[in-house]
């Protein structure tokens, strides 16, 4: 069986990266018999300005879209479409549009425990943003998300309370927007194929066996 490695560039306050999380994993289970396929997600922040405490969500959203009218139509398009998928967006329970700084920080802590700690804290992270409008931008949120990921709860409190890694997050943006991603999600297979958006589970299926195709032939040509 052929193995991928997708990166995954994403914000945790990005409703279309949610959907592509949820489509992606659609598409991995139904080649999960053909291909084996390896998760790491990568930062991205779509609101790098906002301050540490965050912003009024609802405010800056009818900014950004131009007017509440345009923010309830797009609330409503991706209600929907989350819908057909398992997920549930609230929308109106979100009142902080956080800096997603920290929890980006989070994520690449699970992600030197292992795999399945990442997956875990940036499932917590989406849930809690979209679901539950809980601010992930609180120390408190990550902490409570960290400990349930089976995280040591003091020492990632130490590491927020800290600078560590900050520089290194923003240097990982900085590196993915110098390569062409200036929208997310943007999936990266096996460090040279990009998918740009949230797909639809068909797309993904067949680039992943496209891939994985490439792979074995390839593979075959070297014996």
């Amino acid at each position: 069986m052929e193995r991928i490695t997708i990166d995954i560039v994403s914000d945790v306050v990005c409703p279309w990266c949610y959907l592509g999380k949820a489509r992606l994993e659609l598409a991995i289970a139904e080649v999960q018999d053909e291909v084996g396929v390896d998760l790491n997600w990568r930062p991205y922040r779509l609101n790098p300005d906002y301050p540490p405490e965050g912003v009024d969500q609802k405010k800056e959203l009818a900014k950004k879209l131009g007017g509440e009218e345009r923010v309830a139509q797009a609330h409503k398009m991706l209600s929907d479409l989350g819908r057909e998928i398992g997920i549930k967006f609230d929308f109106d329970a979100i009142k902080i549009g956080p800096n997603t700084l920290d929890a980006h920080r989070l994520i690449h802590w699970a992600g030197t425990e292992n795999r399945e700690t990442q997956e875990k804290v940036v499932n917590a992270l989406f849930k809690a943003n979209f679901e539950e409008g809980r601010n992930v931008g609180d120390h408190a949120v990550l902490l409570e998300i960290a400990e349930k990921a089976g995280l040591d709860r003091s020492v990632i409190a130490a590491l927020l309370a800290s600078d560590a890694d900050r520089d290194l997050i923003v240097g990982e943006i900085d590196a993915a927007q110098k390569i062409g991603v200036n929208g997310v999600p943007f999936f990266i297979f096996d460090q040279q194929y990009a998918v740009s958006g949230a797909q639809t589970p068909d797309v993904l299926v067949e680039a992943l066996r496209d891939i994985a195709k490439m792979k074995a032939e390839a593979r075959a040509g070297m014996n």
